[in-house]
Formats: C-alpha cells, structure tokens, sequence
C-alpha cells in the first residue's frame, strides 16, 4: 500500500505537493497569509467533520471479526481470525490486530463501532452502491445533490467559501455535489483544483481555457470563468499558507492516507474555514488472497488514523474533530476459492473523535439467517449521518436527509 516517498514526511514534503499550482497562486497574498496558524474559533456547539471512504468493499468480518461465532470459523476455514489474532473486545469480537489508530481510540473510549450496516434492496456494484452511500438516497445520483451538499445548505445556506468543504485526493466523491457551495479538491504532489459544480463549464476552473461560444456566450462565460479563477487564487492561496505554517506534533506514515489526514489536520487548524474533509482509502476489493491483501489495508489505516488522532490530541479543533469511516458495502460470509470473498451486503461504520461515546451500536448481523449467503443489514447507514452531521453542525435531519432516521447516540 505504501508509495516511494520522501524519507521524512513534514511540512517541506507537504509543500513540494503543492509545487504545480503556478499561476493560482498570488505571491504577495501567500506572504501575508502564511503568517496566519489558526482561525478564529469555531461556533459554540459546533465541529468538524471528516469523512473516510474506504473504497472497494470493506471485509467487515475481517476489520470487526466474531471469533467466537461457529458459523464464522466454519464458512472462513483459511480466512477466520482466532482470539489469538485480534484485539480482543468482548468474548464474541474482536479488531484486526493491524488496526492500531481503531485500536487506541477503542482503549480511550473515543470509538464508535456501528455494526451491520446497509439499507434496503442493496446492490452490490460499486458504483451504484457508493452512489447511494454518497447521496444517502436509494435512487443515487438520480436523487440530485449529494448528502453533504444538502448537509452544508442547511447549515450555511447562502453563507459561501471556497474551502468549506475539501476532498484531499483524486476524484471529488457525489456526497460533496451541491446546487449551492462548491467543494475545493487537490491532490498531493499533483496540486490543487478548485471545483465549480454549477459553472458554465461544469468542471475544473483554468483561466486560459479557449471558449468556443458564440461571441455573447462567449463573453459571458469567460466572466465567469475569471470569476472562477479568482476564487481558485484565492482559495489556494489559503490552502498553501495553512500547509506552510502547520508544525505536526507526530510524524505520519509514509502512506497516501497519511500525507491526506496530514493534510487535513493542517486544514482543520488552519485559517482556511475548512469544517468538512474528505480523504479516501482503496483496495478493499479482495476476492484473493484476503487475508494478506487486507491486512495491508489495515495497517496502512492504523497508522494513518493513530497519527492523525495524536496530532490533533487535546487542541480546540481536534477536540472538535469526529472521524466517520464507511465503506460501499461488506463481503460475503463464505470464503471463494480464491481464499478472498466476493461482493456483500451488511458492514461496520466507524466514528472516532473526543466527542463520541465509545462502544458497540446497532446489532451484529445473524451468521445463520442469511440473505442467498450474505448478511442481512440491521442499522441503517443514514441513521449514523443523522447522528453525527445532526450533532457536529446542529442541524435538523430532516433539512439533509429528510425524515424517519433515529439517531443512535453516537456523540456526546
């Protein structure tokens, strides 16, 4: 899972990262603007939020594994885990010993594990599936706005900034689409991109793009394009000075999901308003070698989610941090012939941060009452982000995700 990296990982490997942007960044703004550490503090009631995708089809029973279930051990004969193999949390379960960040967030109370989740009628292709996580809506993309759009509409209505919301990675998810404000994504080394999702040409701003028009719409769409531009300037140049002045209180793996949480920690602490980051983790398609290939997974988050956590240990915004991990869909219960499992149905969520009250929700899938062979979800994944968004931004669940959505009780 690693990538070739620089031997040490900090604020000058950070900056390299951001080395393409160019002319989308103002030399004399940056200046000034590097002198900027913190912004002003957040909302009373308020927080932030982080959202982890981990992409592929996350093995629950491997991440959160019943060791003690028979069923489990009879239809995982070369994959189950034994009590040996785990962090042990209760005579049923345990967690995948290479999970250290869930591990310690566990042992210090801040770890909610949220299991059997799904939702009715689940299709099991990727991209169907993950759309219907990102709009926390059956019918996906068909629905319009992805659910942290509708989030951030009912929380800032009009209220715009460029930097709100922020994807560090390739591929902005649907879940950050809104009619209203637009999300800024970059990608380390490759730089930076400011999304317009509503702007006359619906992609990526460049202000030397050529317009082929006619010469009225023309005109009117190069306005917009340099009113585009100078919001990109703008918001880079942000970005770039909250990366320059943040100093890591820990030193992150050398992992793409480390430099993007170490990225996020400098967003959340810097002067960029940045309330809501997205940060993606793939390679969780294992139907080989699943053991292996999985563990890789979880070691790469362990340790990405171990640094991220201590870094922001004890500071304003990280006390006002929550973490929610998910994953498009689990896998079967039964082992394939090539010792991986194929594409499921129920799997475990994950929320971690000062604010959460650590422990075990929702019900763990029956292991014998199955559906054609794969768990059958008991908590609906739009019940966690009614809890967590619901709690962090203090905003009415029926305002992003309309009504009938129980919370759980996740934070406090």
């Amino acid at each position: 899972m690693q990538t070739p990296f620089d031997p040490i990982l900090g604020r000058r490997s950070l900056l390299r990262g951001f080395g393409t942007l160019g002319a989308l960044a103002v030399g004399t703004r940056l200046g000034s603007a590097a002198a900027l550490t913190f912004s002003a503090p957040l909302p009373q009631g308020s927080g932030n939020l982080v959202l982890l995708e981990l992409a592929g089809g996350n093995d629950g029973l491997s991440t959160v594994a019943p060791f003690a279930d028979d069923a489990y051990q009879k239809a995982r004969p070369k994959l189950a885990f034994g009590k040996d193999e785990v962090v042990v949390l209760d005579d049923y379960r345990g967690l995948n010993a290479k999970a250290t960040g869930l591990h310690e967030a566990w042992e210090a109370g801040e770890l909610a594990i949220v299991e059997g989740c799904g939702y009715p009628e689940p299709n099991r292709s990727h991209f169907k599936s993950m759309e219907i996580w990102h709009t926390a809506d059956l019918r996906g993309r068909d629905a319009g706005q992805g659910w942290v759009g509708r989030l951030a509409e009912a929380v800032w209505k009009e209220e715009l900034d460029p930097n709100r919301m922020v994807h560090v990675g390739s591929d902005k998810p649907f879940s950050l689409n809104s009619d209203v404000h637009n999300a800024a994504s970059f990608v380390l080394p490759a730089g930076y991109r400011w999304i317009d999702n509503e702007g006359p040409m619906g992609k990526v701003a460049h202000a030397d793009e050529p317009a082929d028009q006619g010469e009225e719409e023309a005109g009117s769409t190069l306005d917009a394009l340099r009113r585009a531009y100078g919001d990109a300037a703008e918001s880079s140049t942000e970005v770039r000075a909250a990366v320059a002045a943040y100093r890591p209180r820990v030193e992150y793996p050398q992992t793409d999901l480390g430099r993007a949480l170490l990225t996020s920690a400098a967003l959340l602490q810097g002067a960029t308003q940045s309330r809501i980051l997205s940060v993606r983790l793939g390679g969780f398609d294992h139907h080989n070698d699943l053991r292996r290939r999985h563990d890789l997974c979880m070691a790469e988050l362990g340790g990405a989610l171990s640094a991220f956590r201590r870094d922001l240990a004890g500071t304003e915004r990280g006390d006002a941090t929550t973490l929610l991990a998910f994953s498009e869909f689990g896998r079967r219960l039964a082992e394939n012939g090539s010792r991986g499992a194929d594409h499921g149905v129920a799997g475990p969520m994950f929320v971690m941060g000062p604010r959460v009250r650590g422990g075990l929700y929702g019900e763990h899938p029956s292991l014998t009452d199955l559906d054609k062979g794969d768990l059958k979800h008991t908590t609906d994944f739009r019940r966690v982000y009614a809890d967590v968004a619901g709690s962090l931004f203090d905003v009415k669940t029926k305002d992003y995700l309309g009504k009938g959505y129980k919370k759980l009780g996740l934070l406090r």
